[in-house]
């Protein structure tokens, strides 16, 4: 358990690692049994369960398929066990070398400095028209 930080620094922590490509630490405080959810129409929709789940069908597919993918933070809110994150996704997708810039809202749910869900919430029209 990661007893010198609060949900929030958790969050942090993970989007700060995301934006160095670190995935060790990105899932540094991710319980072993996490369901994290990607919006259905996204390329990874679907919930996985555990953080090498998280790793290979998300972080990996996005990874493989896209250039430059990101997410950049503009706001986070304190909501306790819930921490919201607010950013913009950008990329390009590989096979089309169409770029893409979409709103999204991350829900995290912390138990036990441990981050136990996750679901993205984003405008799939707008990531679909980078990949046709």
């Amino acid at each position: 358990m990661s007893t010198n930080k609060n949900n929030l620094d958790i969050v942090r922590a993970h989007y700060a690692a995301s934006a160095k490509g670190d995935t060790t630490a990105m899932m540094a405080d991710v319980a072993p049994d996490v369901r994290w959810t990607e919006m259905a129409g996204f390329p990874c929709a679907g919930t996985w369960v555990g953080p090498q789940a998280v790793l290979d069908n998300v972080f990996g597919v996005l990874g493989r398929d896209w250039n430059d993918y990101r997410f950049e933070l503009e706001t986070l809110l304190d909501a306790g066990d819930h921490i919201i994150g607010v950013g913009l996704y950008q990329g390009e997708y590989r096979a089309t070398k169409k770029s893409m810039r979409a709103r999204v809202t991350h829900v995290w749910t912390l138990k036990d400095g441990k981050v136990a869900a996750f679901e993205q919430f984003t405008d799939t029209l707008l990531v679909r028209q980078a990949m046709v």
